[in-house]
C-alpha cells in the first residue's frame, strides 16, 4: 500500500506543482493519441521497423504502463484487469502489451487508454508529491509519487516520438499538433532539395 504523508488540500504550492506535471503529460498523451487518427486498422498495426514497433501498439503499451506505475505501485486495481495482458501472457509473450490483438481496435484501445487516464490521474489528484510507493518490476524499490510522474512523463514522451517517425513513415504525415507540424512552410519541391541536401552531406561524409 501507499505511504501517505499528508494532504495536498490547501496547499497551494503544491496544486500548481501537480498541474504543471500533469499539462505537459496530457499534451503528450494527446499527441500520441493523434497519430492514430485517420489511419485504418491496418495502418495502425503494421510494423514498420525491425523491433516490430507499431502505432497502436506503442498505445496499448503505453496504457498498460500508465495504469502500472499509478495504480500497481500505490496500492490500487486497475477495475477491468481482464483488458490488460495477463502476467501468464507476458511471460509466455513479453511483447503480448505491444500489439493490439485480433479482437481489439483502435477504438478500443484508444478508449482502454483515455480510461487509463482518468483512472492515473485520480492517483496524482489524490494524494500527496511526496507519497511512498512501491515497484514490484524494481525489485519493489520505494519512489515517491513526484519520481513517479516524472518517469511516467519522459517514457510516454519517449514513445510518442516513436510515433512520430512511425507516422512519417506510414503516409508522411509530421508534426506537433493537428495545427502545428513544427516543420517549415515548405512550397513545391523544397522538402525534395532539403532532403537531398541532407543526402549529399551524409554521402561525403567518412566512415
Amino acid at each position: 500500500m501507499a505511504q501517505t504523508t499528508g494532504s495536498t488540500t490547501g496547499n497551494p504550492d503544491e496544486l500548481e506543482q501537480k498541474q504543471v506535471l500533469k499539462q505537459y503529460l496530457n499534451e503528450t498523451r494527446e499527441a500520441l493519441v493523434w497519430k492514430l487518427e485517420g489511419l485504418t486498422e491496418k495502418q495502425a498495426r503494421w510494423p514498420l521497423v525491425p523491433s516490430g514497433n507499431n502505432l497502436l501498439g506503442l498505445v496499448k503499451h503505453c496504457a498498460s504502463t500508465e495504469i502500472g506505475y499509478f495504480g500497481t505501485c500505490f496500492g490500487r486495481d486497475w477495475p477491468t484487469p481482464e483488458e490488460l495482458p495477463s502476467d501468464q501472457a507476458l511471460e509466455a509473450d513479453p511483447q503480448a502489451d505491444w500489439y493490439a490483438t485480433a479482437d481489439e481496435s483502435i477504438a478500443s484501445v484508444v478508449g482502454l487508454y483515455r480510461r487509463a487516464w482518468a483512472f492515473c490521474d485520480e492517483t496524482i489528484d489524490t494524494l500527496p508529491l511526496d507519497t511512498v510507493g512501491h515497484v514490484p518490476w524494481w525489485g519493489n524499490r520505494e519512489v515517491t509519487l513526484f519520481r513517479i510522474i516524472t518517469h511516467v512523463a519522459n517514457d510516454i514522451t519517449r514513445h510518442a516520438g516513436h510515433a512520430d517517425i512511425l507516422r512519417e513513415l506510414t503516409d508522411r504525415s509530421v508534426g506537433l499538433r493537428p495545427d502545428n507540424t513544427n516543420m517549415p512552410d515548405w512550397q513545391a519541391g523544397e522538402a525534395a532539395v532539403y532532403l537531398d541536401k541532407l543526402k549529399n552531406l551524409a554521402e561525403r561524409a567518412r566512415d
